[in-house]
């Protein structure tokens, strides 16, 4: 957060130094490919800041869940689960769902899915032994991707210890190129729209 807070009241420094104009003596250059990257900073500084602000879902938002009790090896030096450890909790909720509810076969199946992006907003910490309700569904299904939302809840509470996303772009095992999502999978996944 203080990077970007920093890159912000940079930027608008510059800004205001040159009237909106960047100059040579800025942080830009004049060249082309130098003001699209300028430009894709700002567009995902901004497109962060709005995600760090928007309201919390609430557990209603979400249609599958998956009880996860921590571990003790979840917990870090500061006595509550590290960070990198709600990826793990945002794979198992998915990835159970895929195999109970759509016949992911992991091991032999034509088509799998890996993952490609994901992102997590941890707004409060958890800590061993909790057992936390991770919500599932599904933003924007595609011919062969899937953005799925994730929440993490503590058992009894409405609102997410963390919140964020994963998408799965499903491939050809052998090949290893985009593949259409199978079709059970695909209901499967259908059922988890939010609409």
């Amino acid at each position: 957060i203080v990077w970007v807070v920093y890159l912000l009241v940079y930027l608008g420094t510059i800004m205001r130094r040159t009237n909106g104009t960047p100059t040579p003596s800025c942080a830009t250059s004049t060249s082309a490919r130098s003001r699209q990257s300028f430009k894709r900073i700002v567009a995902a500084t901004a497109a962060t800041m709005r995600a760090m602000t928007s309201p919390l879902e609430i557990r209603s938002a979400y249609r599958h869940f998956l009880a996860i009790p921590t571990r003790w090896l979840d917990n870090d030096v500061y006595g509550h689960v590290n960070n990198v450890v709600y990826y793990s909790y945002f794979d198992t909720v998915i990835n159970e769902y895929l195999i109970r509810e759509g016949g992911l076969d992991i091991r032999d199946g034509a088509v799998v899915g890996y993952c490609v992006e994901s992102n997590c907003r941890c707004h409060r910490p958890v800590t061993f032994p909790e057992t936390l309700d991770a919500g599932l569904r599904v933003a924007q299904l595609g011919n062969s991707s899937v953005r799925y939302e994730i929440g993490l809840f503590r058992q009894g509470e409405d609102k997410p210890a963390a919140q964020g996303h994963f998408v799965h772009v499903f491939v050809d095992r052998e090949k290893e190129k985009p593949a259409a999502i199978p079709d059970k999978i695909r209901a499967c996944l259908e059922k988890l729209i939010l609409k």
